[in-house]
């Protein structure tokens, strides 16, 4: 079967003129990123509701929040680990004890800004939005999902972060499948082993259990798109009877799905391990490969964390 390969960039940009034309309200505000981030698009088609604030992420998030207050739905965009991180006091004071209405785009997160190393790569970025009251935080699986969870938020309340990758990814869900907010989804079916995983690391998800059908070993594999809210229940019921469980993600082990997921399953007794970036930077390569390779973020390490654990207890 071929693969059908989308970059999420380039769908966001376009789904953000479809937005804009269904709502005169919709306004985007962009960091001097437009023609990475795709905002050009919105630029183009809405010149007079697009606001380019220059390299200024914290003055770009007061101002967003200004617009919100007159009606607006501000939509601000850069790179994940300036949107997150440089922003935080402006997200934090001026738009999340407020509940304000403004969405933060964070785009080329994680490792996928391969050539320009620690300083454009963010491994933090969930952990910092995921422990503000009020905020949103969604990690689409694929393009797919990208375009759900951006029509989601021109129609919903609140402050929200949605997290994009820079590189083309893989299809790994249906393009007419409703989006749930907090709710995660079974891609693949198994019954000895589960891994859950958000974001790029999906598909590497899907190919390990391949490779661990291949050994004998049943995986279920599970896309939380959604790291806040979530259905805590909807996540224990699909680990519930599992001989193990493993998290995936292209993100800091500290504060990240694998820390979500070890306090859902806290008391349960289940044996579980989490892959991910250690406590540590990031660094330029020649290609987003070879850095997932580096870092422990390939199918082939997903399955051998299942492996390790279907070996507990059977020296």
């Amino acid at each position: 079967m071929t693969k059908t390969i989308q970059n999420p960039r380039e769908v966001y940009g376009r789904t953000l003129v479809e937005l804009g034309e269904a709502n005169p309200n919709i306004v985007v505000l962009e960091a001097d990123l437009g023609k990475s981030t795709m905002t050009c698009y919105f630029e183009q088609k809405f010149p007079k509701r697009f606001f380019e604030m220059g390299i200024g992420e914290a003055n770009m998030t007061s101002f967003a929040g200004g617009l919100s207050l007159t009606g607006k739905v501000p939509f601000t965009n850069s790179f994940a680990v300036f949107a997150a991180g440089r922003a935080y006091d402006q997200i934090r004071m001026g738009i999340c004890i407020s509940s304000l209405n403004v969405k933060i785009v964070g785009s080329s997160a994680g490792l996928s800004d391969y050539g320009d190393g620690a300083s454009h790569q963010t491994f933090d970025d969930v952990a910092i939005m995921r422990v503000l009251p009020h905020m949103t935080v969604l990690v689409p699986a694929d393009a797919n999902e990208v375009r759900k969870m951006a029509a989601y938020l021109a129609g919903s309340q609140g402050p929200a972060y949605l997290r994009i990758s820079r590189n083309d990814m893989e299809d790994v869900t249906a393009p007419d499948t409703p989006f749930e907010i907090g709710k995660p989804v079974v891609l693949r079916e198994g019954s000895d082993f589960a891994i859950f995983a958000m974001g790029a690391m999906v598909a590497k998800a899907l190919e390990a259990a391949e490779r661990l059908n291949r050994e004998g070993i049943s995986a279920r594999v599970v896309n939380v798109s959604t790291l806040k809210p979530v259905d805590e229940a909807a996540l224990l019921a699909l680990g519930q009877g599992m001989k193990g469980l493993v998290t995936a993600e292209e993100h800091s082990l500290i504060g990240g799905l694998g820390s979500l997921l070890a306090f859902v399953f806290r008391g349960s007794g289940i044996p579980m391990d989490c892959i991910g970036i250690t406590d540590e930077f990031g660094q330029s390569a020649q290609s987003y490969e070879e850095l997932l390779h580096a870092y422990g973020l390939t199918a082939k390490h997903i399955a051998e964390a299942v492996l390790a654990l279907s070996r507990v207890g059977h020296p």
